[in-house]
Protein backbone atom coordinates (compact mmCIF):
# COMPACT_ATOMS: atom_id res chain seq x y z
CA UNK A 1 0.00 0.00 0.00
CA UNK A 2 1.23 3.55 -1.04
CA UNK A 3 2.45 5.50 1.67
CA UNK A 4 0.14 8.73 2.82
CA UNK A 5 1.06 11.98 1.74
CA UNK A 6 0.96 14.14 4.87
CA UNK A 7 0.78 18.10 5.10
CA UNK A 8 1.14 20.18 8.27
CA UNK A 9 -0.63 23.09 8.89
CA UNK A 10 1.51 24.68 12.09
CA UNK A 11 4.87 23.69 13.57
CA UNK A 12 5.35 25.17 16.69
CA UNK A 13 5.70 23.51 19.64
CA UNK A 14 3.07 21.18 20.43
CA UNK A 15 3.17 20.93 16.56
CA UNK A 16 6.89 19.07 16.89
CA UNK A 17 7.37 17.41 19.90
CA UNK A 18 3.31 16.06 20.01
CA UNK A 19 3.18 15.16 16.27
CA UNK A 20 5.84 16.29 13.29
CA UNK A 21 8.05 13.81 15.46
CA UNK A 22 6.19 11.02 15.66
CA UNK A 23 4.74 11.30 11.90
CA UNK A 24 8.28 11.78 10.22
CA UNK A 25 8.78 8.50 12.46
CA UNK A 26 6.62 6.28 11.00
CA UNK A 27 8.34 6.16 7.52
CA UNK A 28 6.79 2.87 6.36
CA UNK A 29 3.39 4.19 6.51
CA UNK A 30 3.45 7.83 5.04
CA UNK A 31 5.52 10.85 4.16
CA UNK A 32 5.31 14.32 5.59
CA UNK A 33 5.50 16.32 2.18
CA UNK A 34 4.16 19.78 3.03
CA UNK A 35 3.98 22.07 5.60
CA UNK A 36 2.70 25.57 5.91
CA UNK A 37 3.62 28.24 8.39
CA UNK A 38 3.30 32.14 8.80
CA UNK A 39 6.65 32.46 10.64
CA UNK A 40 8.97 31.75 7.66
CA UNK A 41 12.40 31.25 9.97
CA UNK A 42 10.64 28.87 11.69
CA UNK A 43 9.12 27.13 8.76
CA UNK A 44 12.54 26.72 6.85
CA UNK A 45 14.25 25.44 10.03
CA UNK A 46 11.82 22.69 10.77
CA UNK A 47 11.68 21.62 7.40
CA UNK A 48 14.76 21.34 7.02
CA UNK A 49 15.31 19.43 10.42
CA UNK A 50 12.72 17.06 9.43
CA UNK A 51 13.04 16.37 5.31
CA UNK A 52 9.88 18.18 4.57
CA UNK A 53 10.26 19.35 0.97
CA UNK A 54 7.30 21.99 0.43
CA UNK A 55 6.97 24.68 2.58
CA UNK A 56 3.87 27.30 2.19
CA UNK A 57 3.24 30.50 3.84
CA UNK A 58 -0.32 30.20 5.02
CA UNK A 59 -2.82 26.93 4.91
CA UNK A 60 -4.84 28.53 1.85
CA UNK A 61 -1.36 28.11 -0.22
CA UNK A 62 -0.99 24.36 0.92
CA UNK A 63 -4.31 23.32 0.02
CA UNK A 64 -4.81 25.18 -3.28
CA UNK A 65 -0.90 23.45 -4.41
CA UNK A 66 0.30 20.67 -2.06
CA UNK A 67 -0.88 16.95 -3.27
CA UNK A 68 -1.69 15.56 0.49
CA UNK A 69 -3.90 12.35 1.32
CA UNK A 70 -4.49 13.78 4.87
CA UNK A 71 -3.12 17.19 7.08
CA UNK A 72 -2.01 17.29 10.76
CA UNK A 73 -3.12 21.18 12.07
CA UNK A 74 -1.79 21.16 15.52
CA UNK A 75 -3.39 24.54 16.49
CA UNK A 76 -4.57 26.16 19.38
CA UNK A 77 -8.32 25.23 19.73
CA UNK A 78 -9.48 28.92 19.60
CA UNK A 79 -7.88 29.29 16.30
CA UNK A 80 -9.91 26.29 15.22
CA UNK A 81 -12.95 28.10 13.64
CA UNK A 82 -10.74 30.15 11.63
CA UNK A 83 -8.80 27.47 10.15
CA UNK A 84 -10.86 24.80 9.83
CA UNK A 85 -13.87 25.50 7.67
CA UNK A 86 -11.21 25.89 4.51
CA UNK A 87 -9.50 22.39 5.06
CA UNK A 88 -12.88 20.49 6.05
CA UNK A 89 -14.62 21.88 2.82
CA UNK A 90 -11.50 21.12 0.87
CA UNK A 91 -12.45 17.31 1.59
CA UNK A 92 -8.95 16.42 3.19
CA UNK A 93 -9.01 14.20 6.06
CA UNK A 94 -7.85 16.08 9.15
CA UNK A 95 -6.45 15.86 12.56
CA UNK A 96 -6.99 18.67 14.91
CA UNK A 97 -5.38 19.15 18.98
CA UNK A 98 -8.37 19.02 21.45
CA UNK A 99 -10.79 20.12 22.04
CA UNK A 100 -13.15 20.81 19.04
CA UNK A 101 -13.24 24.20 19.67
CA UNK A 102 -14.02 26.56 23.23
CA UNK A 103 -17.66 26.90 22.77
CA UNK A 104 -20.68 24.70 22.01
CA UNK A 105 -21.66 26.69 19.21
CA UNK A 106 -18.56 26.84 17.22
CA UNK A 107 -18.20 23.16 17.88
CA UNK A 108 -21.49 22.78 15.97
CA UNK A 109 -20.48 24.57 13.20
CA UNK A 110 -17.43 22.47 12.58
CA UNK A 111 -19.03 19.57 13.15
CA UNK A 112 -21.71 20.77 10.60
CA UNK A 113 -19.23 21.41 8.00
CA UNK A 114 -17.29 17.89 8.26
CA UNK A 115 -20.51 16.58 7.78
CA UNK A 116 -21.47 18.15 4.59
CA UNK A 117 -18.25 17.40 2.88
CA UNK A 118 -18.06 14.29 4.25
CA UNK A 119 -14.92 14.63 5.80
CA UNK A 120 -13.12 12.76 8.30
CA UNK A 121 -12.50 15.10 11.78
CA UNK A 122 -10.27 13.20 13.99
CA UNK A 123 -9.56 15.05 17.20
CA UNK A 124 -6.73 14.71 19.38
CA UNK A 125 -7.75 13.06 22.23
CA UNK A 126 -4.16 11.08 22.23
CA UNK A 127 -4.95 9.41 25.56
CA UNK A 128 -7.34 6.93 23.99
CA UNK A 129 -4.48 5.93 21.70
CA UNK A 130 -2.19 5.13 24.73
CA UNK A 131 -1.60 1.72 24.21
CA UNK A 132 -2.65 1.09 28.26
CA UNK A 133 -5.83 2.97 27.18
CA UNK A 134 -6.47 0.85 24.24
CA UNK A 135 -6.00 -2.35 26.56
CA UNK A 136 -7.92 -1.34 29.58
CA UNK A 137 -10.99 -0.45 27.11
CA UNK A 138 -10.67 -3.59 25.52
CA UNK A 139 -10.75 -5.72 28.76
CA UNK A 140 -13.46 -3.19 30.43
CA UNK A 141 -15.96 -4.07 27.41
CA UNK A 142 -15.49 -7.88 27.75
CA UNK A 143 -16.42 -7.70 31.62
CA UNK A 144 -19.55 -5.85 30.70
CA UNK A 145 -20.45 -8.19 27.71
CA UNK A 146 -19.40 -10.92 30.27
CA UNK A 147 -21.04 -9.67 33.23
CA UNK A 148 -18.31 -12.09 35.25
CA UNK A 149 -17.23 -9.60 37.49
CA UNK A 150 -20.52 -8.01 37.94
CA UNK A 151 -21.60 -4.85 36.70
CA UNK A 152 -19.99 -1.86 36.38
CA UNK A 153 -20.59 1.29 38.63
CA UNK A 154 -17.73 3.37 39.29
CA UNK A 155 -15.31 5.66 36.86
CA UNK A 156 -12.45 8.37 38.50
CA UNK A 157 -9.82 10.37 37.02
CA UNK A 158 -7.64 11.96 38.66
CA UNK A 159 -5.11 14.77 36.89
CA UNK A 160 -3.57 16.95 39.63
CA UNK A 161 -1.25 19.36 37.84
CA UNK A 162 2.08 18.35 37.15
CA UNK A 163 5.58 17.76 34.70
CA UNK A 164 3.25 17.00 31.76
CA UNK A 165 6.60 17.46 29.51
CA UNK A 166 8.23 14.83 31.06
CA UNK A 167 11.76 15.39 30.00
CA UNK A 168 11.24 15.68 26.14
CA UNK A 169 13.69 17.78 24.34
CA UNK A 170 12.64 21.47 23.50
CA UNK A 171 11.25 22.18 20.13
CA UNK A 172 13.12 24.18 17.33
CA UNK A 173 12.09 27.80 17.78
CA UNK A 174 13.17 30.89 16.39
CA UNK A 175 12.58 34.86 17.64
CA UNK A 176 9.52 35.38 15.25
CA UNK A 177 6.49 36.49 16.71
CA UNK A 178 3.38 34.12 17.55
CA UNK A 179 1.11 34.44 14.88
CA UNK A 180 -1.84 36.73 14.78
CA UNK A 181 -4.11 34.02 14.33
CA UNK A 182 -8.22 35.44 15.39
CA UNK A 183 -9.12 33.67 18.52
CA UNK A 184 -12.94 32.30 18.58
CA UNK A 185 -15.13 34.42 21.07
CA UNK A 186 -16.20 34.00 24.48
CA UNK A 187 -19.94 33.12 24.68
CA UNK A 188 -22.07 35.73 25.01
CA UNK A 189 -24.08 33.75 27.61
CA UNK A 190 -21.14 33.59 29.92
CA UNK A 191 -19.76 36.85 31.83
CA UNK A 192 -15.63 37.65 31.14
CA UNK A 193 -14.72 35.48 34.12
CA UNK A 194 -16.97 32.68 33.93
CA UNK A 195 -15.76 32.45 30.13
CA UNK A 196 -12.13 32.36 31.64
CA UNK A 197 -13.25 29.47 33.61
CA UNK A 198 -14.83 27.82 30.37
CA UNK A 199 -11.55 28.21 29.02
CA UNK A 200 -8.94 27.07 31.45
CA UNK A 201 -11.76 24.20 31.88
CA UNK A 202 -11.26 23.02 28.36
CA UNK A 203 -7.35 23.67 28.55
CA UNK A 204 -6.66 21.46 31.13
CA UNK A 205 -9.22 19.07 31.65
CA UNK A 206 -11.53 18.20 28.68
CA UNK A 207 -8.73 15.18 28.07
CA UNK A 208 -9.96 13.64 31.11
CA UNK A 209 -14.52 14.67 30.70
CA UNK A 210 -13.61 12.73 27.04
CA UNK A 211 -11.62 9.56 28.86
CA UNK A 212 -14.33 9.08 30.88
CA UNK A 213 -17.01 8.26 28.22
CA UNK A 214 -14.42 6.13 26.56
CA UNK A 215 -14.17 3.41 29.54
CA UNK A 216 -17.83 3.80 29.86
CA UNK A 217 -18.84 3.48 26.72
CA UNK A 218 -22.10 5.62 27.20
CA UNK A 219 -23.08 9.01 27.68
CA UNK A 220 -22.58 10.77 31.25
CA UNK A 221 -24.20 13.61 32.61
CA UNK A 222 -22.51 16.26 35.65
CA UNK A 223 -24.41 16.31 39.23
CA UNK A 224 -22.12 17.88 41.22
CA UNK A 225 -18.67 20.59 41.14
CA UNK A 226 -16.83 22.05 44.20
CA UNK A 227 -16.81 25.64 44.56
CA UNK A 228 -12.54 24.61 44.78
CA UNK A 229 -12.63 23.15 41.40
CA UNK A 230 -11.01 19.97 42.74
CA UNK A 231 -13.70 17.54 41.88
CA UNK A 232 -16.61 17.25 39.38
CA UNK A 233 -19.31 14.36 39.92
CA UNK A 234 -21.81 12.44 37.65
CA UNK A 235 -23.93 9.87 36.87
CA UNK A 236 -23.38 7.65 32.93
CA UNK A 237 -27.04 6.59 31.05
CA UNK A 238 -26.43 3.37 32.79
CA UNK A 239 -26.58 4.72 36.64
CA UNK A 240 -22.41 3.89 37.12
CA UNK A 241 -20.70 7.48 39.22
CA UNK A 242 -18.07 9.25 37.75
CA UNK A 243 -15.81 11.04 39.35
CA UNK A 244 -12.93 13.66 37.83
CA UNK A 245 -10.35 14.90 40.90
CA UNK A 246 -8.90 17.71 38.80
CA UNK A 247 -6.53 19.41 41.89
CA UNK A 248 -6.32 17.44 44.66
CA UNK A 249 -2.76 18.53 45.05
CA UNK A 250 0.45 19.36 42.60
CA UNK A 251 3.79 17.68 41.37
CA UNK A 252 6.86 19.78 40.78
CA UNK A 253 8.35 16.87 38.74
CA UNK A 254 6.38 13.73 38.46
CA UNK A 255 3.24 13.41 36.92
CA UNK A 256 0.21 11.08 39.07
CA UNK A 257 -2.52 10.95 36.00
CA UNK A 258 -5.03 7.70 36.88
CA UNK A 259 -8.34 6.22 35.64
CA UNK A 260 -9.90 3.20 37.69
CA UNK A 261 -12.45 1.52 36.53
CA UNK A 262 -14.82 -0.35 39.08
CA UNK A 263 -16.92 -3.36 38.54
CA UNK A 264 -18.27 -5.01 41.69
CA UNK A 265 -15.66 -7.49 41.81
CA UNK A 266 -12.91 -6.04 39.86
CA UNK A 267 -11.12 -2.83 38.64
CA UNK A 268 -9.37 -2.35 35.86
CA UNK A 269 -6.93 0.85 36.63
CA UNK A 270 -4.32 2.56 34.16
CA UNK A 271 -1.66 4.93 35.36
CA UNK A 272 -0.44 7.68 32.79
CA UNK A 273 2.83 9.01 31.42
CA UNK A 274 3.78 12.42 30.84
CA UNK A 275 2.04 13.72 27.52
CA UNK A 276 5.12 14.52 26.21
CA UNK A 277 7.46 11.89 27.72
CA UNK A 278 8.99 9.94 24.76
CA UNK A 279 7.83 6.54 23.94
CA UNK A 280 6.43 5.29 26.88
CA UNK A 281 3.05 3.77 27.60
CA UNK A 282 1.03 3.80 30.50
CA UNK A 283 0.68 0.60 32.95
CA UNK A 284 -2.63 -1.74 33.49
CA UNK A 285 -3.12 -3.13 36.35
CA UNK A 286 -6.54 -5.48 36.94
CA UNK A 287 -7.69 -6.91 39.84
CA UNK A 288 -10.29 -9.78 39.94
CA UNK A 289 -12.04 -10.74 42.98
CA UNK A 290 -14.91 -13.39 41.89
CA UNK A 291 -15.48 -14.56 46.26
CA UNK A 292 -13.80 -17.82 45.14
CA UNK A 293 -10.49 -17.22 47.22
CA UNK A 294 -7.53 -14.90 47.15
CA UNK A 295 -8.00 -11.74 44.80
CA UNK A 296 -5.63 -12.09 41.41
CA UNK A 297 -3.83 -9.56 40.00
CA UNK A 298 -2.56 -8.79 36.48
CA UNK A 299 -0.07 -6.28 35.26
CA UNK A 300 0.44 -6.48 31.18
CA UNK A 301 3.38 -5.66 29.62
CA UNK A 302 2.69 -2.58 26.80
CA UNK A 303 4.49 -1.61 23.90
CA UNK A 304 7.27 0.98 23.61
CA UNK A 305 5.20 3.45 22.35
CA UNK A 306 3.88 6.50 23.13
CA UNK A 307 0.13 7.71 23.07
CA UNK A 308 0.91 9.95 20.70
CA UNK A 309 2.88 7.76 18.42
CA UNK A 310 -0.06 5.42 18.42
CA UNK A 311 -2.48 8.11 17.82
CA UNK A 312 -0.76 9.03 14.07
CA UNK A 313 -0.95 5.53 13.51
CA UNK A 314 -4.51 5.61 14.24
CA UNK A 315 -5.24 8.93 12.12
CA UNK A 316 -3.60 6.57 9.31
CA UNK A 317 -5.61 4.16 10.05
CA UNK A 318 -8.44 5.74 9.59
CA UNK A 319 -7.91 7.76 6.45
CA UNK A 320 -7.32 4.37 4.79
CA UNK A 321 -10.41 3.40 6.34
CA UNK A 322 -8.46 0.56 8.07
CA UNK A 323 -10.61 1.42 11.60
CA UNK A 324 -12.71 4.08 12.66
CA UNK A 325 -10.57 7.41 14.59
CA UNK A 326 -10.55 6.85 18.01
CA UNK A 327 -12.86 10.15 18.56
CA UNK A 328 -14.27 12.56 15.80
CA UNK A 329 -15.60 16.01 16.03
CA UNK A 330 -19.22 14.35 16.80
CA UNK A 331 -18.30 13.23 19.83
CA UNK A 332 -16.04 15.54 21.00
CA UNK A 333 -18.65 17.97 20.55
CA UNK A 334 -20.02 15.90 23.35
CA UNK A 335 -17.37 17.26 26.00
CA UNK A 336 -18.11 20.83 25.30
CA UNK A 337 -21.41 20.51 26.06
CA UNK A 338 -19.89 18.96 29.34
CA UNK A 339 -17.81 22.06 30.07
CA UNK A 340 -20.24 24.39 29.50
CA UNK A 341 -22.62 22.34 31.99
CA UNK A 342 -19.73 22.34 34.37
CA UNK A 343 -19.61 26.24 33.87
CA UNK A 344 -22.89 27.12 35.21
CA UNK A 345 -23.19 24.48 38.00
CA UNK A 346 -20.76 26.51 39.15
CA UNK A 347 -22.85 29.51 39.21
CA UNK A 348 -24.38 28.03 42.19
CA UNK A 349 -21.04 29.69 44.03
CA UNK A 350 -21.41 32.84 42.05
Amino acid sequence: MAKLKIGFVGTGGMGQMAHLSNYSALTELCEVVALAEVRPQLAHTVAARYGVPKVYTDHMELLSDAKVDAIVAPQQYRSHQALLPDILRAGIPVLTEKPLSLTVEAGEQLVQLADEHKTLHMIGYHKRSDPAMEYAKKRIDEWKSSGEYGKLQYVRVTMPPGDWIGGADAPLGTDEGYPAIPAEAFPSYFTEKQSRDLDTFVNYYIHQVNAIRFLLGEPYRLTFGDRLGVLLTGESDSGATVALEMAPYSTSIEWHESLLVCFEKGFVRVELPPPLARQIAGKVTIMKDNGNGTPSYEIPVMPNRSAMRQQAMNFIAAVRGERSAPCESKEALEDLKLARDYIRLMQQYQ
